[in-house]
């Protein structure tokens, strides 16, 4: 009994958690499990632990060791009874042991851990002093996705590559440095008073277990978690419906685009049929929305009707929004966007979705809307992973943060982007989910984490007296919207109701390209994305599918 007592206390430790996850888009998600302040676990949380195979491996080198100073004992994996009585103690009474990394020591730089690869951690990154810090970056992907050219992918505008730009060349040192990692894996639970957090891999049954999960120690936590599409709990929405948020979204949009209009030149098939087939329904009439509607019409009027002769005529692309399409855009270009994807052969719905089928939609007016594809574009909201962190919530339920980006009521953790917002005593509206505000987010950051890290604050519990300067500030600098055929809308006024300079057409469209481009990461994407205008301008999209 003694000896089972030191091989207990020698696996027990405080602190941690465990749970199951789940994964969708580009969202850091969890199910059950959230941030622990509490040094001892509940009881189930230690009945969920799983993996115990480095208990019988601590017992063998115990048992040799014993052997070799001349003690002689029964080995307790050769007691049935004895192992059994461990076995139901330990598994009672120990917490989960995770592989990992461990917190610093004096000497070693001070390691930052980034959750997310989404516009806010990758500006952060890219931009933060690897001489100062160390940098351990957790998600389920590893590439960042240039979001406001997703669309174009979906249709053969682009080549799915061209949008995506892989996290460690974004910041080098995740692959060259000796002491900072990229891992893939999402998060299920922060433990904010030992400073770690807990992760599970992303595999495919290659890993010795399975769930494979670990802890990393951190000095300083951002949390960039992204968010996820609101389906704001419509029956079906999740099942039957496309998103438009990761490279994988538009892949399954492009192939189910394709296979439709392959389906319907089969024969035998009734036009009824066809029609549905080759209806392609968008919800949602924000710039995500329109900008797929306007590729979309742009694909059938220059490609489809020149390869997919027999069923041409069949193809129509209608969007639905409960309200004006655009809203925070001018009146006058709401106006011009609706006039042109008309002209476009896009048709406009007033509606709210009730609920989704496999072949149809009924909208809350009964009206029923069948559909081949259907893309879902309503905004986004707070992830399940967000959702379940013990932390402030500002209005929303996103993390709430101060006007440094800091998590009030715990130490050395910030978030930004998509998943964070004003707490509601900061006198400060919540932050749209845009990628200029996550990009200057993530800007702002990185200088203040440059500039705590110069003054020795960048370890654990270190910052608390030096000065940080001026708060976050956010100006808008303004809004476009590519709506097909050579013509974009620019909106250069600062807020809805402000007054400043807006226009549409041609020269609208040029800007967009130039702006965009001009924001693409590196030069090599910049290449790719000039080469597939070019290619797609002289010789049309290309309407292989693949896979």
């Amino acid at each position: 009994m003694a000896f089972a007592r030191v091989a207990r206390s020698g696996l027990r430790r405080t602190g941690g958690t465990f749970g199951s996850y789940s994964s969708e888009g580009d969202a850091l998600l969890t199910e059950g499990v959230s941030i622990h302040r509490s040094p001892l676990p509940s009881l189930q949380n230690a009945k969920a632990a799983s993996d115990f195979s480095y208990i019988s491996s601590f017992r063998k080198i115990n048992h040799v060791n014993m052997q070799s100073r001349g003690i002689k004992v029964t080995p307790r994996y050769q007691s049935t009874t004895a192992e059994r009585v461990a076995e139901e103690s330990e598994s009672e009474y120990d917490e989960p042991r995770y592989p990992g990394l461990e917190a610093t020591k004096p000497g070693e730089k001070p390691r930052v851990v980034v959750l997310g690869t989404g516009w806010a951690a990758c500006r952060f990154m890219k931009g933060l002093d690897t001489k100062i810090y160390d940098i351990v970056c957790i998600s389920p992907r590893n590439h960042m996705v240039f979001t406001p050219l997703l669309a174009s992918t979906c249709v053969g505008t682009l080549e799915f590559r061209s949008v995506v730009e892989p996290v460690n060349r974004i910041q080098s040192a995740l692959a060259t440095s000796p002491d900072s990692y990229f891992y893939m894996a999402s998060c299920f639970g922060v433990d904010t008073d030992k400073h770690e957090v807990y992760c599970e891999t992303i595999s495919n049954g290659g890993l010795p277990h399975e769930p494979y999960q670990f802890k990393v120690a951190y000095d300083k936590l951002v949390i960039a978690a992204g968010s996820e599409p609101l389906t704001f709990g419509i029956k079906g929405v999740k099942e039957h419906a496309f998103f438009l948020r990761e490279v994988n979204h538009a892949q399954e949009i492009r192939k189910k685009l394709l296979l439709n209009l392959m389906l319907s030149e089969n024969p035998g098939i009734p036009e009824e049929e066809k029609k549905r087939l080759l209806h392609c329904v968008v919800i949602g009439g924000g710039p995500t929305g329109v900008e797929f509607s306007g590729e979309l019409s742009d694909f059938i009027m220059r490609d489809v009707r020149d390869r997919y002769t027999h069923v041409k005529d069949y193809v129509k692309v209608t969007l639905i929004e409960a309200n004006e399409i655009l809203s925070s855009f001018d009146v006058s270009l709401r106006q011009y966007a609706t006039n042109h994807l008309t002209k476009s052969g896009v048709g406009f719905m007033r509606g709210v979705v009730k609920e989704v089928h496999p072949k149809n939609i009924v909208l809350n007016d009964g009206t029923n809307v069948p559909y081949g594809l259907l893309v879902w574009s309503t905004g986004v909201g707070p992830s399940q992973f967000v959702k379940s962190l013990d932390l402030p919530k500002s209005p929303g339920g996103r993390i709430g943060i101060d006007e440094w980006l800091r998590v009030p009521s715990v130490e050395d953790v910030f978030a930004l982007g998509d998943c964070a917002g004003f707490l509601e005593n900061s006198g400060r509206p919540v932050l749209p989910a845009l990628a200029q505000v996550a990009e200057r987010q993530g800007k702002y950051l990185l200088e203040l984490f440059n500039k705590i890290g110069k003054h020795d604050g960048g370890k654990a519990l270190s910052a608390k007296d030096i000065p940080l300067g001026d708060p976050f500030v956010y100006k808008h600098l303004g809004s476009m919207a590519s709506v097909g055929r050579y013509k974009a809308l620019v909106d250069l006024r600062q807020s809805k109701d402000a007054k400043g300079l807006s226009h549409a057409g041609f020269v609208s469209w040029l800007i967009w390209r130039s702006a965009y481009l001009t924001r693409v990461v590196s030069w090599r994407n910049r290449l790719y994305v000039v080469v597939n205008w070019a290619t797609t301008l002289v010789f049309g999209r290309d309407n292989s599918r693949i896979g």
